[in-house]
């Protein structure tokens, strides 16, 4: 399966080179797309190199060639993942706001696309008003989610807010 794996600013993006490394072992295409706020936290040669592909950051990665990137990007995917997704993808996901390479990406899918998203952040965040409006809103759109979990937070705070664990994103991503 051809994948799209999206990486956002959270602490929890360490966990995407593992998440990208056993889907390729699994078999599947792995091609990233990463906010800029996700290389504070991961380079994206990490995720070249584990997936044997370039690595989309920025509107300036797309000048190799004359077909934006981001288009053929979501015209060659065939599932959609997000792991991990902070608040702020998400309002740009529900909101169809494109200010990346990544929300553009999410918006220039096919409709028959599956996506299938695995947040992470403070729990606080999580269950704020704002961001249960825009997953009850995508999830009307017809993404699935996988998690938040509950546990220790890279803040220091317990509760919700803690991305999947790889495995249950793999399965969910074997389950599609």
């Amino acid at each position: 399966m051809n994948i799209l794996l999206g990486i956002t600013g959270s602490i929890a993006a360490y966990k995407a080179a593992d998440l990208a490394s056993q889907l390729v072992k699994a078999g599947h295409e792995v091609r990233v797309v990463m906010t800029r706020a996700a290389t504070e936290f991961i380079t994206p040669l990490t995720l070249q190199v584990l997936t044997r592909q370039p690595v989309l950051v920025s509107l300036e990665d797309e000048k190799q060639s004359w077909k934006p990137g981001h288009i053929e990007l979501a015209d060659q995917a065939e599932l959609f993942l997000v792991a991990p997704a902070s608040a702020d993808a998400l309002g740009n996901f529900a909101n169809g706001l494109a200010p990346d390479p990544l929300s553009s990406c999410y918006l220039a899918l096919p409709r028959s696309t599956p996506v299938l998203i695995a947040p992470a952040m403070n729990g606080k965040m999580w269950q704020h008003p704002a961001t249960q409006r825009n997953v009850a809103r995508l999830i009307e759109d017809g993404v699935r989610f996988i998690g938040p979990d509950s546990g220790d937070l890279a803040c220091g705070y317990q509760g919700i807010g803690r991305m999947a664990a790889v495995e249950e994103i793999v399965a969910a991503v074997e389950s599609v």
